[in-house]
């Protein structure tokens, strides 16, 4: 038998030198995806279209309620559409089994057998494919490695902490080497020292493995510090998909500015002055790109965007200071200026400095706004 690999190359890597790469092909398709439950009256999925690459790791970020954990229920074949169509390779999987899927789904509880040694836990689907037994010892070791779990094979799930039960969860989905793999929000039962170690080792894992990871999360620190690509959900709708920079730094709707970080938000209008194109919002005035589309709009400029002096932007506005938050290692001091409310994120020790009433000036620049439609 050909030996078989957890590392294959990552797809689009070129085969000769100087070839130009190519896009990675479609591995999981929604096409016009909608879901409706029994006894619902709205749907829980709205016409999604979307498209996940091979070996790429794709979150699907959203609040409850969004549609995220439906629309991954659907690939594994969990829940099936109400309309359109979800693709895996090309092929229209309407109807199709779960275990018939070339997919695996890890969950936020782990759902290992608590009478099985880990070793058994992450032998069992090969076992129950009947696969050779020098063929699971070898997988199951492989698997083990790359997650780090080799030495805590023989013990049992209850002698584990959350980490490592979620590790060992992590290798049962792998070793049988599934085209997808699907992750439930995994990491929302650790603690927050925990959940940020495991997002380095989810990720270096899916660099080494290269399989297509799809995440379900609502923690947009974890979409946005793994995600090669991510897609923000609200109320059954696909509100952006892009890099985590593209959503952070240029988000399509209010709703993806106001979800992804903090950002200050208000209505304002874009218009042509003695030739140049100006944004005004509230009694603050500032330039735009001459291609600005023109007229009412809403307007996002990001915390950390918004300084405290009048040196560190090309717009400087006088103000008030309507309160001071303090966060640990830094503050949020929100100020009152010309209709508009700002708030400028800064070290905690210039925050402490502060009180309210107190005037002050805040500065941004002007490339840092960002005008949506909506």
């Amino acid at each position: 038998m050909e030996e078989a690999s957890l590392s294959p190359s990552r797809p689009g890597t070129p085969g000769r030198e100087g070839d130009t790469p190519l896009e990675p092909p479609t591995v999981v398709r929604f096409d016009d995806v909608s879901k409706v439950y029994n006894g619902a009256t709205t749907k829980a999925v709205d016409g999604v279209s979307l498209d996940i690459r091979a070996g790429e790791f794709f979150s699907i970020l959203g609040p409850s309620g969004s549609g995220k954990t439906s629309c991954l229920r659907m690939i594994a074949g969990f829940e099936q559409p109400s309309s359109g169509r979800i693709l895996l390779d090309g092929v229209d999987v309407q109807g199709i089994p779960p275990y018939r899927r070339d997919v695996n789904t890890v969950f936020q509880n782990y759902a290992l057998f608590p009478h099985m040694s880990i070793e058994a836990n992450v032998s069992y689907p090969l076992r129950m494919h009947r696969v050779a037994k020098h063929e699971i010892d070898e997988r199951v070791s492989e698997t083990l490695a790359l997650v780090e779990m080799e030495e805590l094979r023989k013990r049992f799930p209850h002698q584990l902490s959350g980490g490592q039960r979620q590790r060992a969860a992590l290798a049962r989905a792998l070793v049988g080497r599934p085209k997808v793999l699907l992750l439930d929000e995994p990491l929302g039962a650790l603690d927050l020292q925990l959940r940020q170690q495991m997002q380095l080792a989810l990720k270096q894992l899916q660099r080494d493995v290269g399989i297509t990871f799809v995440y379900v999360t609502h923690d947009q620190g974890e979409a946005l510090s793994m995600s090669d690509r991510m897609a923000v959900m609200s109320t059954g709708h696909i509100e952006q998909v892009g890099t985590p920079r593209e959503v952070y730094f240029h988000p399509n709707t209010p709703f993806v500015a106001g979800f992804i970080g903090k950002a200050n938000l208000g209505r304002g209008t874009v218009v042509l002055e003695s030739g140049a194109t100006v944004g005004h919002w509230g009694g603050i005035s500032f330039p735009m790109a001459a291609d600005t589309p023109l007229g009412p709009c809403a307007f996002s400029l990001r915390h950390e965007s918004v300084s405290l002096s009048d040196g560190a932007g090309d717009i400087a506005v006088r103000g008030t200071v309507e309160e001071v938050v303090f966060l640990g290692d830094s503050s949020e001091v929100m100020v009152a200026v010309d209709g508009v409310t700002l708030v400028a994120k800064a070290p905690a020790h210039i925050g402490f400095a502060l009180s309210n009433g107190q005037a002050i000036t805040v500065s941004f620049k002007a490339s840092e706004v960002v005008r949506i439609d909506g």
